[in-house]
């Protein structure tokens, strides 16, 4: 771990400890610079990765300010597995499965990518827990013609992309996305404790092999009041 990485997790400890209050200002660089023994430079790489993440913000002439971390921020782009976010962003959170079957091809896919009627895909649906609250729900559909033996609970609860590169050497390219708000259905009405005229952001996900194989699809349900979905863009010469 680089020296950065480490005062950005230290740094990120500090204010869910509430040593560093939201809405205040952390210290300065040349105090953050004493207090880790390190460079300026340093603490500006520590704190671009925490701006990047959500828990600050720097202002010109003021220095950086604690920003509410009750929302983690997910990227928009990008294809990461929930697990390398936990790690990334250094929340803590449980993993429950809440089923893992073998269905036939839903019908919203049938037809797509060359999915056909019957063809087997298993589905898996787990609840992300934080801080003791459900606050995803993600519904996984395999192309068992890719995955085979489908994935065992005890890898569902960890990382499955982990299993698949690692285990069943994929290589996992690229995917297409949408996001849309939706009413919470009866699962995430049950397991995030919400209402039934409650909304979700639900990202859906069409992941593809370097090949450019089709075999998964996501739907990933998140609680609206505990994420914001962001991304850095530039604006080009036009």
């Amino acid at each position: 771990m680089y020296k950065f990485e480490f005062i950005s997790a230290d740094i990120q400890d500090k204010i869910h400890q509430g040593i560093y209050p939201v809405g205040r200002l952390l210290p300065s660089e040349n105090d953050l610079a004493k207090t880790y023994d390190v460079s300026r430079e340093t603490i500006r790489k520590a704190q671009k990765r925490l701006e990047d993440t959500g828990f600050i913000q720097k202002k010109q002439g003021k220095g950086a300010i604690v920003l509410d971390f009750a929302r983690f921020s997910f990227p928009i782009s990008g294809l990461t597995s929930y697990k390398e976010l936990q790690e990334s962003q250094h929340f803590h959170t449980a993993t429950r499965v809440l089923s893992n079957k073998r269905i036939a091809a839903p019908d919203f896919l049938v037809g797509e990518d060359g999915v056909e009627a019957g063809e087997p895909f298993i589905h898996l649906i787990r609840a992300r827990e934080m801080e003791g609250e459900t606050v995803i729900v993600d519904h996984d559909y395999l192309r068992v013609s890719v995955i085979q033996d489908g994935v065992p609970d005890e890898i569902a609860e960890v990382s499955i992309y982990q299993y698949f590169e690692q285990e069943l050497d994929l290589q996992i390219s690229f995917a297409n996305k949408e996001i849309v708000a939706k009413k919470a259905d009866d699962i995430d009405q049950k397991q995030m404790a919400i209402g039934p005229d409650d909304f979700i952001i639900q990202v859906n996900s069409h992941v593809y092999l370097e090949d450019a194989t089709f075999f998964q699809y996501t739907s990933s349900h998140h609680r609206i009041d505990k994420f914001r979905f962001a991304e850095f863009a530039r604006r080009t010469a036009q």
